[in-house]
């Protein structure tokens, strides 16, 4: 299994204003964060969806990071604010999550751990 790659999205940092140096940092803290942690999972796992499970961890926290930001829009706006950074983070995490999935050997992992995952939850949920 080959280690997971994660570049910053350049269509994000191109979104951000001008003076948005500290907010490109954040971004590239988050992006080594992500990184970092599916590739000790990787380093450690013993098959390739044991690596897939943790790289599901964090597409779901990345998703709810995402519909949190997309929360923050609407509500931005109606404060008279610039959701611009709202969005920017949200269209980061969804780059990442596309991202994941660029990797041949993880995204069809990806997709039998999510599978798994909404099986089990439905049964789970289903039986109580």
């Amino acid at each position: 299994m080959d280690e997971v790659e994660l570049g910053v999205p350049r269509g994000v940092i191109e979104s951000l204003p001008e003076e948005s140096e500290s907010v490109e940092q954040d971004m590239r803290r988050a992006i080594v964060g992500v990184q970092s942690g599916i590739n000790e999972a990787v380093a450690e796992a013993d098959d390739p969806g044991e690596a897939a499970a943790a790289a599901v961890d964090a597409i779901e926290y990345m998703e709810a990071r995402m519909e949190r930001f997309d929360e923050f829009v609407p509500e931005l706006r109606a404060w008279g604010q610039s959701p611009i950074y709202a969005i920017a983070w949200r269209n980061l995490y969804a780059e990442l999550i596309a991202q994941l999935y660029d990797h041949d050997w993880l995204a069809a992992e990806l997709d039998r751990e999510r599978n798994y995952r909404l099986v089990e939850d439905g049964i789970r949920f289903g039986g109580q």
